[in-house]
């Protein structure tokens, strides 16, 4: 049997992150958890936050299930994390705009051209373009797992509209509110300052042509969208308005917003709609999202696009295997976190093993999110693990596959108290004239007895993550 690292008890000690959290959780009745984990659920309900699933009959929005119990790292522990993330997130951005410019790294033989040049998730329509002040990924997502007490690895990189920052917010504000006492008791850092430095970020890369106060709006597909609360509730608390494509448009060099008052010169768009549909005249003819002729004026330095169109590329799953390499190649540095081992299908010795070892591995595809388009070898019937090698020999450069990773648990509330459940954590780092990182993150968490999924579309669910002050 798997043993796994638990991140408050360890050797039969409680870790010191965790030792002021035994007794609160000692003290604390099974009435009065039921009764918190009531309230907490009514507040998330209240307030809207919700996910949809799609594809599956009924009402799609789900409430997500929060965990009461928050995760804990040490300032030490974080501070290593952020020094990690920070080089990552420096290291991709100097790819994206090298891929799109002279692609030293591919003449070099460092990562094949194909991988790149290839990809479905590379614009060429931006080819030669440098944007605002060199960045292509103002928000990065770091998926990140661990297996130990000093072992962390980097499960993948989110390079375009990474999501779930509004949880992480939520968490917080609903802890804070549920359990004041122990915020008092521990010193735990803030994370409710990262609207006001997402603002400062996007303003910060506003283009060329902006000599005022730059004007920042988030452009949302629309409140069918997964992730529109969010959207919302960003746009609220950085004081920005959210648009659809149809509120914005384009005369002459620049994008104007229609409002009550007329035309508004527009100068950062914080985008969450895919690439494929933020100009009709550029991309997808048929979107109906996007706004005609925004390509143009992105090209001519009249509006910033964030993240920039074409940073797909940064996060596709076999190019991740080559970020270590990036971080050498562009900073000289060796990588402060580790990927995890990934065979590609697509190279014929990687494709052996792979097909070899299918019931040990997990698989991706290349381009999947979400939990989906994935097999769990150990957690899958002979039939699954069958299915699945045919979907890998019809086409193997579609997928990846890594070790079953031992992931780390914390202590979780379930129905019969307080159990060991795995976890994983995505902090948000943002990338402008300087790069930030809020002390904290989304932690996500199986709430499956045994699972290592822990995507909310797959039954995952969220708690709040706490860095101690130092």
């Amino acid at each position: 049997m798997t043993s796994y690292f638990n991140e408050m008890y360890h050797d039969q000690a409680v870790r010191p992150p965790y030792a002021r959290l035994q007794n609160w959780v000692q003290s604390m009745p099974a009435e009065l958890r039921q009764m918190k984990q009531a309230e907490a659920e009514a507040l998330f309900r209240r307030i809207g936050i919700t996910f949809a699933v799609y594809g599956e009959g009924g009402d799609p929005d789900r409430l997500i299930p929060f965990d009461m119990f928050p995760r804990v790292f040490s300032g030490a522990e974080w501070s290593r994390l952020e020094r990690g993330i920070k080089q990552r997130a420096r290291a991709l951005n100097a790819f994206l705009v090298d891929v799109y410019g002279r692609g030293e790294i591919v003449r070099a033989g460092r990562i094949p051209g194909r991988l790149v040049y290839q990809n479905e998730a590379y614009e060429k329509a931006v080819v030669g373009i440098v944007p605002p002040k060199g960045v292509y990924s103002h928000i990065v997502g770091i998926d990140l797992v661990r297996t130990g007490p000093d072992d962390f690895f980097v499960l993948e990189d989110n390079c375009r509209t990474p999501s779930g920052v509004s949880y992480m917010l939520e968490n917080r504000e609903i802890m804070m509110r549920m359990f004041p006492d122990i915020f008092r008791e521990n010193r735990i850092e803030p994370v409710e300052q990262y609207p006001a430095a997402l603002r400062r970020t996007l303003a910060s890369v506003a283009p060329q042509k902006c000599d005022r106060e730059p004007t920042v709006v988030i452009l949302t597909p629309g409140h069918f969208n997964s992730a529109y609360y969010e959207h919302s509730f960003l746009a609220d608390l950085m004081g920005v308005e959210l648009v659809e494509g149809q509120d914005l448009f384009v005369e002459g060099e620049f994008v104007f917003m229609r409002t009550t008052e007329g035309p508004k010169r527009v100068d950062v768009i914080y985008r969450r709609i895919d690439d494929a549909f933020i100009d009709p005249l550029c991309f997808r003819p048929d979107s109906m999202l996007g706004i005609p002729g925004l390509m143009d004026v992105y090209r001519s330095g009249g509006v910033a696009i964030c993240s920039a169109p074409g940073a797909g590329v940064a996060d596709d799953k076999a190019v991740y295997t080559y970020v270590p390499e990036m971080i050498r190649f562009y900073l000289g540095e060796e990588p402060l976190l580790q990927n995890v081992p990934t065979w590609q299908c697509g190279k014929a010795d990687d494709l052996k093993y792979v097909l070899e070892h299918l019931a040990e591995l997990v698989v991706k595809e290349v381009h999947g999110s979400g939990g989906y388009g994935m097999l769990v070898g150990p957690k899958s019937t002979k039939d699954q693990v069958e299915n699945f090698r045919a979907r890998i020999l019809a086409d193997p450069g579609n997928y990846i596959a890594q070790p079953t990773l031992a992931l780390s648990t914390t202590p979780t509330f379930v129905e019969e108290g307080v159990a060991p459940r795995h976890v994983d954590l995505r902090p948000y780092c943002l990338v402008g004239e300087r790069i930030e990182l809020v002390p904290g993150g989304l932690t996500r968490v199986a709430l499956t007895e045994g699972s290592l999924v822990v995507n909310s579309s797959q039954g995952g669910g969220v708690k709040d993550t706490w860095v101690l002050a130092e």
